[in-house]
């Protein structure tokens, strides 16, 4: 199958990304002919006039509709979409010159109808976005699952830097209504169609995510909420790991109430020796002191919401048998008819 690539790139209120996406495209280091979907999804602040700068510099189509949530929109824009194979990215990415050519040479080394790809911290990004970079993607803190895993199976592609066959997107069709949650969700459903996923260590993005602490544990709470509910939906992919986040906070108050109450101090040591193995780790990855330190608060922000929220949806959802859709109506998108 000669390949034609299709990136699907949604947005909402984000014309500043929007921008830096589309420059680091002018920058790849290709001959390929590719197509760039953009999809403004209900945005009141519109990437209208940005994407008319480039248009004659890229091979743009825009379009705009009523709000309907990331996987609805890219969902859209795979149907609009004349290539035949989908490259789903972030409107807060950034493309590496390389990106594309990595992403095809190792589809023609070996196909698979979905990817996913790592990413990584941009020089350009601030302090506190390059520690939750740290956070979210070094093995210490995630185990790996977000982009340095290279299984081939069982890797669940993130949609941030996706890959996605035509051919599969129309089996499959495509995401969910659930957000955040709906790449793992679709790459299960992937997997039971008898599909292969795998990830491409090299074709990383420069991913920005969240710019403060807040918006940084509203994120990671959700993550948190949505896992229970896909392992009610997907029963077979439940693992003990997801039990992690929610049992290192609540070993973390243990050791200091032992500390308090008992003058045990061992479990507090414990995991203070965690903390400075990661601030080692983070010093030599980051060779900024800084970044070090904020990276604690990173990893530890993480863990509080991830760990709060999965045992909250655990709860109401697995234990009390809550329907989903109506205990966290903010979870659920509902496609338009």
């Amino acid at each position: 199958m000669q390949i034609q690539f299709s990136f699907i790139i949604p947005v909402f209120n984000r014309p500043d990304e929007i921008h830096e996406l589309l420059d680091s495209f002018t920058k790849l280091n290709t001959t390929l002919n590719f197509e760039i979907v953009i999809i403004e999804d209900g945005s009141t602040i519109t990437s209208e006039d940005i994407v008319a700068a480039y248009q004659k510099t890229l091979n743009i189509v825009y379009f705009k509709k009523s709000n309907s949530g990331p996987g609805d929109s890219r969902n859209f824009g795979m149907r609009q979409a004349t290539g035949n194979y989908f490259i789903i990215l972030d409107s807060d990415c950034i493309l590496p010159p390389q990106y594309l050519n990595e992403v095809e040479k190792s589809l023609n080394e070996s196909f698979v109808h979905c990817f996913g790809g790592p990413d990584s911290s941009h020089e350009s990004f601030s302090d506190i976005q390059k520690a939750i970079n740290f956070s979210m993607t070094s093995f210490i803190a995630t185990g790996g699952i977000r982009g340095h895993k290279n299984s081939v199976n069982t890797f669940q592609p993130r949609s941030f830097n996706m890959g996605l066959s035509k051919e599969a997107f129309l089996k499959s069709k495509g995401f969910g209504e659930i957000h955040p949650g709906e790449d793992p969700d679709l790459s299960i459903r992937l997997w039971n169609l008898g599909y292969k996923t795998k990830l491409i260590p090299e074709a990383y993005v420069y991913h920005k995510r969240r710019i403060s602490w807040s918006k940084f544990y509203k994120q990671v709470k959700k993550f948190g909420l949505v896992r229970p509910i896909l392992n009610r939906w997907h029963p077979e992919t439940r693992k003990i790991t997801y039990w992690f986040p929610t049992g290192f906070v609540l070993g973390f108050v243990l050791a200091i109430i032992l500390w308090v109450f008992t003058s045990i101090k061992v479990p507090l040591l414990l995991f203070g020796v965690y903390f400075l193995m990661a601030f080692i780790l983070a010093l030599f990855n980051t060779k900024r002191l800084k970044i070090a330190v904020l990276s604690l608060f990173a990893i530890a922000i993480q863990f509080l919401g991830y760990g709060l929220g999965f045992l909250k949806a655990t709860i109401l959802i697995n234990i009390l048998k809550r329907n989903p859709e109506k205990t966290f109506p903010d979870l659920f998108f509902k496609t338009p008819c």
